[in-house]
């Protein structure tokens, strides 16, 4: 749990009755955000996938997911409500994915971050993530490229 001035934020797996809070989490987030569909087939279907939502008084204020692939984690996606950026919850919700990356045997852990999306990239960096790559025209909606990011070990 992490204490804000104002509030306090709690981490918990994501649960099926998430799912509508979450996809509005990710309408506000993403240009091409996911399907509920995906969400669902993630959640009941992919046994290589975790994922999390951050909660201010019992409302998803964003959430993350990774698959966990041997001993590799790779983070599928963040989001974190516009009113609540700046507020740590993107720390913390990483910080947490971190840490049960490292439980189920990872010890690494890669992502993808838009060129420039500067403000993520700096939290990963504070994280402990460094740049190892260039995936050009990654991203569908307008073909911009991602960096690809790693932190090894976790």
């Amino acid at each position: 749990m992490e204490q804000r001035a104002d509030h306090v934020v709690t981490i918990e797996k994501m649960k099926m009755k998430d799912l509508d809070e979450v996809m509005e989490v990710e309408r506000q987030c993403f240009t091409t955000p996911w399907s509920r569909y995906s969400f669902v087939c993630e959640l009941k279907d992919n046994q290589l996938s975790h994922y999390i939502v951050a909660k201010h008084s019992d409302r998803v204020i964003g959430y993350a997911g990774m698959w966990i692939i041997l001993d590799e984690a790779h983070v599928t996606n963040v989001g974190v409500l516009p009113e609540y950026r700046g507020e740590g919850v993107g720390e913390f919700l990483m910080r947490s994915l971190i840490a049960a990356a490292k439980e189920r045997g990872a010890n690494k852990m890669t992502l993808e971050v838009r060129k420039s999306n500067y403000v993520a990239q700096n939290l990963y960096t504070k994280l402990g993530f460094e740049p190892v790559g260039i995936r050009r025209g990654y991203y569908q909606d307008d073909k911009e490229d991602a960096v690809l990011m790693l932190k090894e070990p976790l």
